[in-house]
């Protein structure tokens, strides 16, 4: 079935706005179709997959749109629309269009010059050559370009793994358990989940399995007094207060309070009662130093430049600038140490990205050691076995979407030394 030629027109009309970067790709697309209701589900869709798509590719695809006759725009949503719903889709082609796009879905991309196959600007591409050398960038580049898989986690205190499989199996949808989170499930295909009963009651929320790793290796129990400090909408959280059997206290910190809104619908769906989320103001804020020395675990899934969710959200790679990076840092260290103050003695530290890169990952971990010695660092291959997660890493976890199928993952463990002196100040 062939799409309407207005969804060409639809979608040339959404990608100028999209390609200002004045605003993440997603908010952006949410406000074009609120302003244009008349637009389906299939239409919206396509829409969205098509903007994607130019968002991965868009140093191919400009590269080619670019060249010869014809308006760029149209071209770059051409090669989109031919990328997400297919060639034989598209109606409302000119003769010359039609055979212009299928000499471009004839190139063997192998072929193409490394950065420009990567498709991602120099600075980045050069940083990931750096640390993990070219031949592995590649690979890592052909899987961030990959639209990412839909992950559930399955809410332990309604439902367990193979009930959620069975009712799902029913809408019909299937899904797989993931390999490494104990609760995870991997949907075959991308079903609309928020009018099904699993979803409406709570049983399951949408999470990537590398989320779900990050909240499991915190080690989190029942009765313990623990911080996601920076909570965010609260995926995190959602999965520290079931491990808790919603039991102890967990707070949910976090500087926006339009954030933390968004956790107040899904915790009414867990069935949580043991969380407390609280609005902060700075990683100084005297509602943190009240808990200073008192907290069992504290998760510091920190701001971050986001270049390990490039398969969710391809636009954060054109819109962050190089310099961005050490600025990210800068903000990082600041926060792991006011979140440090939390930790009692004997507790444990966590901190996370979603990032690819040293400067926010490693560096970060390896100044805290070194400012911090009252701390000590745990392996991860340490912390791995301990939550029974069949995972090999050495010091740090590192998920990489072409080595785990999970998004890009950071994170590194620290215990509070016994005895140590708190530092409230």
């Amino acid at each position: 079935m062939r799409l309407p030629p207005f969804i060409i027109s639809s979608a040339e009309e959404v990608l100028r706005e999209i390609l200002r970067f004045a605003a993440p790709a997603d908010t952006t697309l949410s406000r074009y179709f609120k302003d244009h209701p008349r637009l389906g589900g299939r239409e919206r869709g396509a829409i969205a997959e098509c903007i994607y798509a130019v968002l991965r590719n868009k140093a191919f695809f400009t590269d080619r749109a670019e060249a010869g006759g014809g308006a760029t725009m149209r071209r770059l949503v051409l090669l989109g629309m031919a990328d997400a719903v297919g060639f034989d889709a598209l109606g409302g082609l000119s003769e010359d269009e039609s055979e212009w796009l299928k000499r471009q879905l004839e190139i063997d991309r192998s072929l193409l010059h490394k950065s420009m196959r990567a498709n991602m600007p120099k600075w980045l591409f050069d940083k990931l050559v750096e640390q993990y050398g070219e031949e592995e960038t590649l690979v890592l580049a052909d899987a961030l370009n990959t639209p990412a898989p839909l992950d559930l986690r399955v809410n332990a205190l309604k439902a367990n793994r193979d009930e959620v499989i069975a009712e799902l199996a029913q809408a019909p949808i299937a899904a797989d358990p993931t390999p490494f989170a104990p609760l995870g499930l991997r949907v075959h295909k991308k079903p609309a989940l928020q009018n099904l009963p699993l979803f409406k009651n709570g049983a399951i929320e949408v999470q990537d399995e590398g989320s779900q790793v990050l909240a499991q290796i915190l080690g989190a129990k029942r009765g313990e007094m623990v911080v996601d400090f920076c909570a965010g909408a609260g995926g995190k959280t959602l999965a520290l207060g079931a491990q808790m059997r919603n039991t102890g206290r967990l707070y949910a910190f976090d500087v926006s309070e339009k954030r933390l809104s968004k956790l107040k619908p899904r915790l009414a769906r867990s069935g949580l009662s043991n969380v407390h989320p609280v609005a902060i103001a700075h990683e100084r804020d005297a509602k943190i130093k009240r808990l200073a020395g008192k907290i069992d675990r504290v998760l510091v899934d920190a701001p971050c430049s986001g270049m390990g969710t490039l398969r969710r959200n391809p636009d954060v790679k054109w819109r962050q600038p190089p310099e961005a990076i050490a600025e990210m840092h800068a903000k990082q260290v600041s926060i792991l140490d006011g979140a440090s103050r939390l930790v009692k003695s004997g507790g444990r530290l966590v901190y996370a990205t979603c990032s690819l890169l040293n400067e926010e990952n490693d560096a970060v971990a390896a100044q805290f050691i070194e400012t911090h010695p009252d701390f000590q660092l745990v392996p991860m291959s340490q912390v791995l076995a301990e939550q029974k997660i069949d995972l090999e890493m050495g010091d740090y976890l590192k998920l990489l979407p072409h080595k785990h199928q999970t998004d890009g993952f950071f994170a590194a463990v620290f215990e509070r030394k016994p005895m140590a002196k708190k530092a409230e100040e």
